[in-house]
């Protein structure tokens, strides 16, 4: 019987400090009694999604009952600023996204972006985002970062991550820069399964890692992990359980020091074959600090991690002090938090929507307008026929209201051109279209990735239609889905479009 069996008082502390490093999600906008006692207890803190929000007052008594029970609580949340929106997940976000950041390249529009941002959270009560993603989207099939980027070069990613970062953390508010060490070059989503990168150390540190040494550089005070295999440096563990990729890589060679945080154990990448008490285990063996476990955890499924760290230690396959450096870690940054708080002024609040800096125009600026499309535009003529195109939304994103669709409670709300039986659904496995008027919009995110879109708009401009093709993701290489391209879907992004759309001639984005 080793020492950790057989002494009580041992394995309650042990238990405390496993639990410091235990980052749940739960169902429902109020806090439920069994996650209460879990942080009056000790727990680590919770992570906020969209369907926990109901409006700010909600959210901001929300987070005061996580402090009341534990003030030292971590309270994450993923507000990217664009597509991916926990605040504004019933009404779309009234910010650009990363990749438009990165295309218009103003480093201080950057800046402030992140900023106004952060104050954003910092009003709520959250202390921890999970953003920005700092992923070079090399790929323009990725099912999983695309807009979330901030572009396809190491440069420009590390330089607008970096700002991003800056503006952010003079909140007070910590950012999770993300995901580690890199899944932009990637055509799977490590939600549904486990991608692999086959890059050497070499080829990392010339794209991969550029953006992170910027963003170790910058005082992100942590960083995410990501669930994606890269054989050369690791060819069994994922980079959330290696330890050469986060103690190698992340802390001797990158030099960062701070609380590395897993992105959701309950993601397929990470515990399809293990399941997420052992992902746990593997996690905290390989480096990491705060375990992000999910979106609808139970009371049950975290006494079960706790149990299965306990035999991990019990059997020597985690050192004591590999729990007590990561709960020490977890603390310490909540503490860090409190004194932030403590010294950072809060200013009045800015409605972001009224906010001279996201101007619509603004944003038209960086959109992609082809040829075809300018003469679409200038052309003119009668009314318009709406495709929609609906492809099922990656996980992160959600179904948080889209495009020109998210700003129905708007201007568009009172034109008939974006409501009722003029938008037509095109959809996986969705009836043929009706007769369309000579003149369509075809609106979608990511068209070229899916089969059914590609057909739908091939079949649109077969029929002799006057047509144009609005992107709202991460276009193909050769734009050919794409004559407009946002590079973003945002409430914002969809207004910006309107505007483009219904602007005079002389007044549009080039």
């Amino acid at each position: 019987m080793t020492l950790l069996e057989s002494d009580p008082s041992t394995q309650e502390a042990l238990r405390g400090r496993i639990a410091r490093t235990l980052l749940p999600g739960f169902v429902g906008p109020t806090l439920p009694d069994w996650l209460e006692e879990r942080l009056r207890g000790g727990l680590g803190g919770v992570c906020l999604f969209g369907t926990n929000i109901e409006s700010m007052p909600q959210l901001r008594a929300l987070t005061a009952a996580i402090r009341a029970a534990n003030p030292l609580a971590v309270i994450a949340i993923d507000e990217e600023g664009g597509d991916v929106t926990r605040l504004y997940y019933a009404v779309g976000s009234p910010y650009p996204g990363a990749a438009v950041l990165g295309r218009a390249d103003d480093l201080a529009h950057t800046e402030n972006v992140g900023r106004l941002v952060g104050w954003e959270l910092r009003r709520t009560g959250c202390t921890l985002n999970f953003a920005p993603s700092i992923d070079i989207n090399s790929n323009p099939n990725n099912p999983v970062i695309g807009v979330r980027s901030f572009g396809a070069d190491a440069a420009t990613v590390a330089a607008h991550g970096a700002a991003w970062i800056r503006g952010h953390q003079q909140t007070g508010v910590a950012v999770s820069a993300k995901h580690f060490p890199g899944h932009g070059d990637t055509a799977v989503d490590s939600h549904l399964a486990l991608p692999v990168i086959d890059r050497s150390a070499a080829e990392l540190r010339e794209r991969e890692l550029v953006p992170f040494r910027a963003a170790v550089a910058a005082g992100a005070r942590t960083i995410m992990s990501s669930h994606i295999l890269l054989p050369q440096l690791d060819a069994e563990l994922p980079a959330t359980f290696s330890r050469t990729i986060l103690q190698g890589l992340l802390r001797e060679e990158l030099g960062f020091d701070g609380v590395i945080v897993t992105d959701a154990l309950d993601m397929k990448g990470a515990s399809g074959e293990h399941g997420i008490a052992e992902a746990a285990v593997l996690a905290l063996a390989a480096g990491c600090d705060l375990l992000c476990i999910g979106t609808e955890n139970t009371d049950a499924q975290l006494a079960e991690i706790e149990e299965t760290v306990l035999a991990a230690l019990a059997a020597g396959l985690i050192e004591p002090e590999r729990i007590a450096e990561a709960a020490g870690r977890v603390i310490r940054l909540a503490e860090e938090s409190l004194a932030l708080e403590a010294s950072v002024p809060v200013p009045d609040a800015v409605d972001p929507a009224v906010d001279p800096t996201l101007a619509a125009a603004r944003v038209a600026a960086t959109f992609h307008v082809s040829d075809d499309a300018a003469r679409w535009l200038a052309a003119g003529g009668s009314a318009p026929s709406i495709v929609r195109i609906d492809t099922e939304a990656n996980i992160a994103v959600g179904v948080a209201p889209w495009g020109p669709f998210a700003a129905l409670n708007d201007e568009a709300g009172s034109d008939p051109l974006w409501v009722g039986p003029n938008v037509h659904i095109v959809a996986e496995g969705a009836p043929a279209l009706p007769q369309l008027a000579h003149r369509v919009i075809v609106v979608g995110k990511d068209n070229h990735r899916h089969d059914f879109a590609r057909a739908a708009i091939d079949g649109i401009r077969a029929s002799g239609s006057d047509v144009l093709v609005v992107d709202m993701g991460w276009p193909s290489d050769e734009l050919d889905y794409a004559d407009i391209a946002t590079f973003g879907a945002s409430r914002l992004l969809g207004h910006a479009l309107l505007e483009l759309l219904g602007a005079p001639a002389g007044e549009r984005a080039a």
